[in-house]
C-alpha cells in the first residue's frame, strides 16, 4: 500500500483542484477553473504513480518469496 502521506497528497490535489474548478466556474474565472483542472490531473497522476509503486513492490515481494521458498 502506498505511503499514507502520498495518498493524502494525491487526494488533496484532486479535491483542492475540484474546489478551484467549481469556484472558477461560479465566478467565471477561466484561469482559476483551468488551474483547478490542472491540480486534479496532478492528483490523478500522483494516484497512478502510487498504484504503480504498490504493484512493483507486490511483484518484488512475490519474487523474493519464491527465492526464499527455494532455499
Amino acid at each position: 500500500m502506498a505511503d499514507i502521506q502520498d495518498e493524502f497528497n494525491a487526494k488533496s490535489d484532486e479535491l483542492g483542484g475540484k474546489a478551484k474548478e467549481v469556484f472558477g466556474e461560479a465566478t467565471e474565472n477561466d484561469s482559476l477553473k483551468n488551474e483547478g483542472k490542472a491540480d486534479q490531473t496532478k492528483g490523478d497522476i500522483k494516484d497512478a504513480l502510487n498504484n504503480a509503486k504498490d504493484a512493483v513492490k507486490e511483484g518484488a515481494d512475490k519474487l523474493l518469496g519464491k527465492f526464499q521458498d527455494n532455499k
